[in-house]
Formats: structure tokens, sequence, C-alpha cells
């Protein structure tokens, strides 16, 4: 009994240098610092990737802004019509970069991913109709509000986003986070006021017209926060590349244009004078770079999110 207490003699154990006993592995000091090295390099990778896409949307959306306004200035034309026409190039380049990635077959996989998943197509088609829902907001909110409180009011939109990505995503925004955004609201908001002019008409509606504007800018800015969350969580959380849900995304933004032109009066002027009425070069470039924009748009959204996005417009607008 005691001899099965004593240690046993196992003359097959490793002796370690010098002889002095068993080698016990050693562990690599060096492996926790690379570990955390790696991580380090990867966490800047991203945030590079984040800040160059925001600059290049930045750049690009205030390359569009100063083209749109001088556009308004020397040509007349349906915003409407340009809009549709930006949504057709946007197709186009969509065609040709899956064009260019899955060559010949390029007809199967198209057929798969729009024929073949009408609930895919379905769940897309609700951003297209939330901003065509959200335009004809915009339009009602002009006819019965000063332009000031609409342009003020109207920014209260990247705040809608950002409480929507809060409630959509289950993500948390810091202190700073929320006091930035609203500095970021208010910057905007007052670099947006313009006095009024002189030839300019002031609103006499009522005290029942001005609330009714008022909620329907309101009903606006939130469906512009829940359309935007709604499509990165399409771009985000779901196996179809950037370029089929901007394809998709496209399908069904020319749908709703459509729907816009002829539910208004712009119906009645592209029946008269023609779709394209008023196009100059100066329009298509418009055209070209709002293309651009939402491309770009769905990059950013897809990298970063919503109010990253939100940061990189406002910038292009101060």
């Amino acid at each position: 009994m005691e001899n099965c207490l004593l240690p046993t003699f196992n003359p097959l154990a490793k002796v370690g240098a010098g002889g002095h006993g068993p080698q016990h592995p050693q562990v690599d000091k060096m492996q926790e610092p690379e570990d955390a090295k790696s991580i380090m390099a990867k966490m800047r990778h991203e945030r590079n990737k984040k800040i160059g896409v925001a600059v290049i949307l930045t750049l690009q959306v205030t390359a569009m802004v100063l083209t749109l306004r001088y556009s308004k200035t020397t040509a007349r034309y349906l915003s409407s019509t340009a809009v549709v026409c930006a949504e057709f190039v946007k197709m186009l380049v969509c065609v040709v970069v899956l064009t260019w990635t899955y060559g010949a077959g390029i007809g199967d996989h198209l057929m798969q991913e729009l024929l073949m998943k009408p609930r895919d197509m379905v769940l897309v088609s609700v951003p297209a109709f939330l901003y065509l829902i959200q335009n004809n907001l915009l339009f009602y909110a002009m006819e019965h509000l000063d332009a000031a409180v609409y342009q003020v009011t109207y920014q209260l939109k990247i705040l809608t986003t950002a409480i929507c990505t809060v409630l959509m995503l289950d993500r948390r925004l810091t202190t700073q986070q929320w006091v930035a955004l609203i500095v970021l609201t208010a910057g905007v908001a007052l670099a947006q006021l313009q006095p009024p002019s002189k030839d300019q008409p002031k609103h006499s509606a009522s005290l029942s017209s001005q609330t009714a504007g008022i909620l329907a800018l309101l009903v606006a800015c939130f469906t512009s926060g829940f359309a935007g969350v709604y499509t990165e969580k399409l771009l985000k959380q779901t196996q179809a590349s950037l370029w089929i849900r901007n394809l998709q995304l496209a399908v069904w933004s020319i749908v709703a244009g459509f729907i816009g032109i002829f539910s208004t009066n712009d119906g009645a002027v592209v029946m008269e004078k023609g779709f394209f009425d008023g196009y100059t070069q100066v329009v298509w470039c418009v055209v070209v770079l709002q293309a651009c924009s939402g491309i770009v748009v769905a990059l950013v959204i897809k990298i970063a999110d919503n109010i990253v996005k939100n940061f990189s417009v406002a910038m292009s607008l101060l």
C-alpha cells in the first residue's frame, strides 16, 4: 500500500537540456503581442476604410450639389426625370460590373438573383416606395411651411436616422456621439437657413395647415431614417453582393420614379414636351453624378453605417 503512494519512474520521459528532468512546454511570449498587433492593424485598416469612403462621398456629393445648382440656373428640366435617368445609369453600371465578374454566366446569375428570388425583390422594394412616400410628404410640407421652418425641421432626419439605428440594429451610441449628432443637426440647419428675400412670397397658412405641414415633415424625417437603416440592414445582413443589391434597388426606384412622375403634374409635362426636354450636357453630368452617388452611398453604408453617411453628406453642405 505504501508503494502505491510513491512516485513512479518513467525511463521514457523526455529529459530537458542538461538532463535535469522532464522538459515542460515553453510558452511563446511573443505570440500574445503578435496577436495584439494584428488586431490593432485590422482595426486601423477598418478605420481607414471608413474614413476613405466617407471622404469620397463628401467630395462626390459636393460635386453633385454644385453641378445641380449650376444646372438649375442654366437649364429648364424636370428633376423627377433626372432621378429616373440616374437610376437607369446606376443599373447599367451594376450590369457592366457584374458582367465583368461573371462573364458568360451573367444571364443565369441575373435571372437567379432578380427572378428566382421573389422574396428578396419584395424586401428591396420597401426603401424605394418609402422614398416615394417621403418625396410626396416633402412636397406637401413645402406648400404649407415657410422655407426657414422647412429647412430647419428637415435636418431632424440626422437624429431620426440615429434613433432608427439604435432601435433596428441594436447599436449603442455614446453620449459624445449623441452630442456630436445634435451639434451637426444644428450646424446643417443654420447653414441651410437663408433669410427670406423681398420677392419671396410669404405663407399665410392657418395654424392647422402649418401643423399638418410640420407633421408631414416629421413623418418624412422618420421615413428617411427608417429607409436608410433598412437598406443598411439589407446590405450587411444578406449574402447578395453590393452590385446585386444596387441593381435591385435601381429596378424598384425606377418603378417608384415613374409612379411619382405620372401621379403629379410632371406627367402632363412629359407627355407634352417629352421625357428629355431641357436636357443639356450639364444636366447629363448631374445624372451621372447622381448615379455615382447612389453607388457610393451604398458602399459607405456597407463599410461604415448611415450615421457616417449623414456626416459625409452634411459636410458637403456646410
